[in-house]
């Protein structure tokens, strides 16, 4: 079994830019990933934009050039792309990590669904955007339930409801709107959440002013069912009939994942990985967070360009321990 300096668990931008610096330092590692290279990005819907400059989405000091200030989608994943590529970053696709143990000379054993791996040292960086928030009422599982939006196309002429107020919430009820659907928001709130994007949130709260897009404010989802959806507002319980309901409720680390590397969360409501803020070490020795899975379920705190120096603050604690290998 070839044992490395450096596990990195996550092929997305955090786990890249710690590749990036552990490669600068000349140590060995591995990045292994789940799913395709930048895995979350690859899950934005088709047509996204940016809220970032390219400038702050770039990584290891490459130049990330976009045709316009904030880069699409389709630029992201070619820019993720070449950079892994042309830096040659070893990195293992769809292998997902099962589990993770300490061993007796203090080093860790991975399991992962193709093979084992041992590490002196490990980095989490396996972001949220995986792990979509539950609604955790009947009918969540049929077909018609979305948690990721991809395209406005297949919603043409049907009646969505879409539930959530921030900023995907209010982007997709726009765009399957003016696409042609029939478009209605459950709101548990009793407005729009007042952070939605400047330039979204008085379009939104347009369209529902002049009755374009009908909103439930302070109302929540108790049941789905094939043609229709049950609610709770403030004058109680009512069914709307429904085509498809996308679930923009936000997302959340896979903590099932977390619990088998031996990860522990605090038990604030923030429920992040217990890591030291300044170190990124975690209570295991040498088993370290990046990106923004440090901030838990506080998904608006933590972005590609204020975590861009996590790479270089791990690579530095590694370096000031010993790194040794057998030949």
């Amino acid at each position: 079994m070839i044992k490395h300096h450096l596990i990195i668990i996550g092929g997305g931008p955090a786990g890249l830019n710690v590749a990036l610096a552990a490669q600068k330092a000349g140590l060995d590692f591995l990045i292994l990933e789940k799913g395709v290279l930048v895995n979350s990005i690859y899950q934005f819907p088709t047509n996204m934009t940016f809220f970032s400059t390219s400038q702050k989405l770039e990584i290891g000091d490459t130049p990330f050039i976009s045709h316009s200030d904030k880069p699409t989608r389709k630029e992201a994943l070619e820019y993720y792309r070449r950079l892994q590529q042309a830096t040659h970053l070893p990195i293992k696709l769809y292998e997902p990590v099962q589990s993770m143990a300490a061993q007796p000379d203090g080093d860790y054993l991975i399991v992962t669904t193709k093979n084992n791996y041992l590490a002196q040292s490990v980095v989490v960086a396996t972001g949220f955007y995986d792990t979509p928030r539950l609604l955790n009422v009947p009918g969540e599982d049929l077909p018609k339930v979305k948690h990721y939006y991809d395209d406005a196309h297949p919603y043409v002429g049907q009646r969505v409801l879409v539930i959530g107020a921030a900023n995907s919430a209010c982007d997709v009820a726009l765009e399957t709107y003016y696409k042609g659907a029939e478009v209605t928001m459950a709101i548990r709130q009793n407005e729009i959440y007042s952070k939605v994007k400047y330039w979204i949130k008085p379009n939104i709260e347009n369209r529902i002013a002049e009755g374009s897009i009908k909103a439930f404010f302070n109302t929540q989802v108790t049941a789905i069912h094939p043609t229709s959806v049950d609610l709770e507002g403030p004058d109680g319980p009512f069914t709307i009939e429904n085509d498809f309901v996308l679930s923009m409720t936000g997302y959340q680390p896979n903590y099932p994942l977390l619990a088998k590397l031996g990860l522990p969360i605090s038990a604030e409501a923030g429920a992040w990985p217990l890591h030291n803020p300044d170190t990124l070490e975690t209570p295991l020795p040498r088993v370290y967070l990046a990106g923004v899975l440090c901030a838990g379920r506080q998904t608006s705190k933590l972005f590609i360009e204020n975590t861009r120096d996590h790479g270089d603050i791990i690579v530095q604690q590694l370096l000031a321990g010993p790194v040794h290998l057998a030949e």
